[in-house]
């Protein structure tokens, strides 16, 4: 694995050799493109890069030769329309195989990739281009999604131009046919650093407009963690996480620390709507030897059948963005033999609490810090808690340095804003503890914590038990006002087919809250609704319904 050329050693006996011994070491110009990508080309050209398929019987096999040779036509072609370092391209791409190579070739040029949802509306996209001074939107041959750029353009005084892959349109660049006719390749622009800005996310915006997340040229290598210890892929194996390229998670677990690592990743150019029947059959058919997925997916997997054969390639499963009830957390190792390990990171990090293979998985936890971060929790006034004690996961010592992972900062107003404050540390905003062991456990974002009477209630740890009920589909915890004890638990609930609300069930579903968590955390108001209210990343804008709350 090319990763092992940055590492001061690669095999730990043990999490503690882990957290003292794991040294990154790379050139001040390292470029993922040059440094990653063509390294393999020129060394182990064949080596297999991309298994790409999608629904309509389309697919793909790419090696590095290929990525390195089509990433470097097209960064000739982005500059032959006058895309240059600096320049923000933002990409609406959904799991197209041009993802990949598009990638690439920005980051050959300097110029700074921002990936899109392919459900964002002409409102989202019109606020992300000008907040981003966006030069070149590049966009899928997806009908909903030209239908809203094309929207939003008369609001995007600034974008320059707007470019489509494999389908001819008035009014767009043909991107497809401009990279097949270029003859010049190029490979990287010299003047390129390390810490030059490489990426911007948007983050999911649960609360007002979404941030602008920007990582450095080291991104990628903070993601070895991600994907070799936490992950744990395989130099030659096959790695699939279901998640769009819009996101951060794509990052996480589609492209940069599986290269670095060796592993090659499955691009499954899903549907609109997820369908686990057929994630299922991609599964069994392509045989990823490492998962990630969300934990609500390994749920919806087993409810429609999920059996150990159609997980035999798998020897090592993860999720992150929720934790899991230790029921789901049994079911699915009774089904197929694994142990499902949970991570925790942001849109602003790469991975920094896991469950890593030298220490049993406690489910429900986290796990434990990554060696890169120095991570503690802390109280309301910046004081570290004991165990068994609420406090925010903050980043320590940034001082010292940015680890490899970790945000530069917030793209504001045409700069990039200090994210770390003058205490030099980096605040997550979100809520956990730290048990006798030193595993972490999740608790809720600072803004969704509940406070009924005396008691300070996180909304995961009763969402994972009722979603273990068979009448649930989702549900969302949030607090609604009371009179007397300040807030109360309140459960807003999609139910399964074949279930009507009633009082009776009311009941049940309070009474199962009672048995299986403290009973003080049981909802005493239940709200029935058809969705809930979502990001375009899927997660659940508790601020909506926070907004909406009643007990009536």
């Amino acid at each position: 694995m090319i990763a092992s050329k940055f590492l001061a050693k690669t095999e730990f006996a043990s999490y503690e050799d882990f957290l003292r011994n794991y040294f990154l070491s790379y050139p001040d110009n390292f470029n993922f493109a040059v440094d990653v990508v063509d390294a393999y080309a020129k060394k182990e050209p064949e080596r297999r890069a991309l298994v790409w398929c999608d629904d309509d019987g389309n697919e793909r096999i790419f090696n590095f030769a290929e990525i390195s040779e089509i990433s470097q036509r097209t960064a000739a072609y982005l500059l032959s329309i006058g895309i240059k370092k600096g320049d923000r391209v933002m990409m609406i791409l959904k799991r197209r195989w041009e993802y990949w190579t598009t990638v690439v070739a920005l980051h050959r040029i300097g110029a700074i990739a921002i990936p899109a949802s392919y459900q964002l509306t002409t409102k989202d996209i019109a606020y992300r281009v000008n907040a981003a001074d966006v030069k070149l939107l590049i966009c899928a041959d997806d009908d909903f999604i030209v239908s809203q750029v094309e929207n939003a353009v008369p609001l995007c005084p600034n974008l320059k131009k707007k470019a489509l892959i494999r389908k001819r349109r008035d009014g767009w660049l043909d991107i497809t046919r401009g990279i097949r006719n270029m003859q010049e390749h190029f490979e990287v622009d010299d003047s390129l650093a390390f810490d030059d800005h490489m990426l911007i996310y948007f983050t999911s915006g649960t609360n007002g407009n979404p941030k602008m997340v920007t990582h450095s040229y080291t991104y990628p290598l903070g993601h070895i963690v991600t994907a070799g210890y936490w992950q744990c892929v395989k130099d030659g194996g096959l790695h699939f996480t279901g998640v769009d390229s819009g996101w951060a998670k794509f990052g996480w677990g589609l492209i940069y620390g599986q290269w670095l690592c060796g592993s090659a990743v499955l691009g499954y150019d899903a549907p609109n709507k997820f369908s686990p029947r057929k994630q299922i059959e991609v599964i069994r058919k392509y045989r990823p030897t490492t998962l990630c997925v969300p934990g609500t997916i390994y749920r919806l997997l087993m409810k429609d059948g999920l059996t150990g054969e159609d997980f035999a390639s798998v020897e090592h499963c993860c999720t992150a963005g929720e934790p899991l009830s230790p029921i789901i957390v049994e079911q699915f190792r009774e089904l197929t033999g694994l142990t499902i390990h949970e991570g925790y990171g942001q849109s602003e990090s790469s991975v920094l609490i896991a469950n890593f293979p030298w220490f049993e998985a406690k489910a429900g936890s986290m796990g434990k810090p990554s060696p890169l971060y120095n991570i503690v929790l802390e109280n309301s006034e910046g004081k570290l808690v004991g165990p068994n004690t609420e406090g925010e996961v903050v980043v320590r010592s940034l001082q010292y340095g940015l680890p490899e992972g970790l945000i530069q900062g917030y793209y504001q107003d045409g700069k990039v804003v200090n994210a770390y404050g003058d205490s030099f540390v980096y605040h997550t905003g979100d809520i956990a503890t730290r048990d006798e062991d030193g595993y972490y456990w999740f608790v809720g974002r600072n803004d969704d914590i509940i406070k009924c009477s005396a008691y300070r209630i996180g909304p995961f740890e009763i969402e994972s038990v009722l979603l273990t009920h068979p009448a649930i589909r989702e549900c969302a915890i949030t607090g609604a006002p009371d009179p007397v004890r300040g807030q109360v638990v309140k459960a807003t609930i999609v139910l399964e087919n074949g279930y009507e609300p009633s009082d009776e069930l009311t009941k049940e579903i309070q009474d199962y809250v009672k048995k299986n968590t403290a009973p003080y955390k049981y909802p005493r108001v239940v709200r029935y609704v058809q969705s809930l209210p979502k990001t375009n990343s899927g997660k659940i804008i508790r601020k909506a319904l926070r907004d909406n709350d009643d007990i009536g």
